[in-house]
């Protein structure tokens, strides 16, 4: 966590000469963030290499969000070529670690993303790709192309091909005739408190891979987190809340939203599966195998849904319970 060496330069050029630049977090992609302190104010400094990361859909959507009334972090500067963006501050107080610390507003933290949802959701996609079937399913091709052969269960020709069948006929559900935005990481991790009123007072980030898709991808990422654990109650409560705004909607089916919440439940966390497994055999990051066990939790109960028979039925036959664990991290 090095600022990058063209750091100083560019905070000179935009006012923000002898700042002092601190490691803040890394994510999943190659970006990386930096706080950037002078006296009485501070920034973020968001490195995204330009030969790896394309910002300009993170600043297209963030400008849309906000247009809209959410909170997405205003960009003070940019330069795409050096791939160098400076934002607006949110802080510190991120979601999952607040309420590690104390749980006491969870109920209304919560609320108030599901809330966001709901308003989200009354506007059009806009230009956004879609998240289409092809999309879908490559995101489940991760688990059998990543997370089975790290376990020493690699598949065979047929078992592959039973494999896209299976999902293929669930993709129907969850091809929605009015695609909103989905923010595709909508979860604690990503929402920030802010001294805000109404929706405006959770803080968005990380939505650069947004697509045009269902409305119950975002709330299955909330409420399916893997690195906090939602209680089942509470689950069903903001799942109740959601769709009880929604309900007297002109063609809002809630059954419908139900059983696409159901099947994005078992895409996303197979999926996530997959991605966690890359991110440690092809990208040597070892903290995501950990989550492999809550993953298998929620792929477990996803699959007991009715909606998820004939995929729940192709594990039982391909993934033995030995092979549901977790990938082992090396010493």
């Amino acid at each position: 966590m090095v600022p990058p060496p063209a750091a100083p330069d560019f905070l000179v050029r935009h006012g923000w000469a002898g700042a002092d630049i601190r490691p803040l977090a890394g994510d999943a992609s190659f970006r990386r963030y930096f706080r950037v302190h002078l006296p009485g104010r501070s920034a973020v400094l968001m490195d995204a290499p330009p030969d790896k990361e394309d910002s300009r859909p993170f600043l297209a959507i963030g400008a849309r969000l906000e247009s809209l009334g959410f909170s997405a972090p205003r960009p003070l500067a940019a330069e795409l070529d050096l791939g160098l963006i400076l934002l607006e501050d949110f802080g510190d107080a991120r979601v999952g670690p607040l309420l590690a610390a104390d749980a006491s507003a969870e109920r209304h933290i919560y609320e108030t993303a599901v809330d966001i949802l709901v308003a989200l959701h009354q506007h059009e996609a806009g230009d956004l790709p879609p998240y289409s079937t092809a999309e879908l399913t490559r995101e489940v091709d991760l688990f059998p192309d990543w997370y089975l052969p790290a376990v020493g269960q690699p598949l065979a020709p047929e078992a592959a091909a039973t494999y896209a069948e299976a999902w293929a006929g669930l993709w129907p559900l969850v091809m929605p005739a009015r695609p909103v935005m989905v923010l595709r990481d909508y979860h604690a991790d990503n929402l920030m408190v802010l001294d805000r009123p109404g929706i405006r007072g959770l803080g968005l980030l990380d939505y650069q891979d947004a697509l045009a898709g269902h409305p119950a991808y975002d709330l299955v990422s909330l409420l399916q987190d893997i690195r906090r654990t939602v209680a089942p109650d509470l689950e069903a409560a903001m799942l109740a809340r959601y769709l009880n705004a929604r309900r007297a909607e002109p063609g809002f089916d809630p059954s419908a939203f139900h059983t696409a919440y159901d099947v994005l439940g078992a895409q996303r966390n197979v999926k996530i599966l997959g991605v966690f497994t890359r991110l440690y055999v092809r990208d040597g990051k070892p903290a995501y195998p950990r989550f492999h066990p809550r993953l298998w939790q929620l792929v477990e109960r996803d699959l007991a849904r009715p909606a998820l028979a004939p995929v729940a039925a192709w594990f039982e036959a391909h993934v033995p319970a030995a092979a549901r664990h977790g990938v082992e991290v090396r010493s």
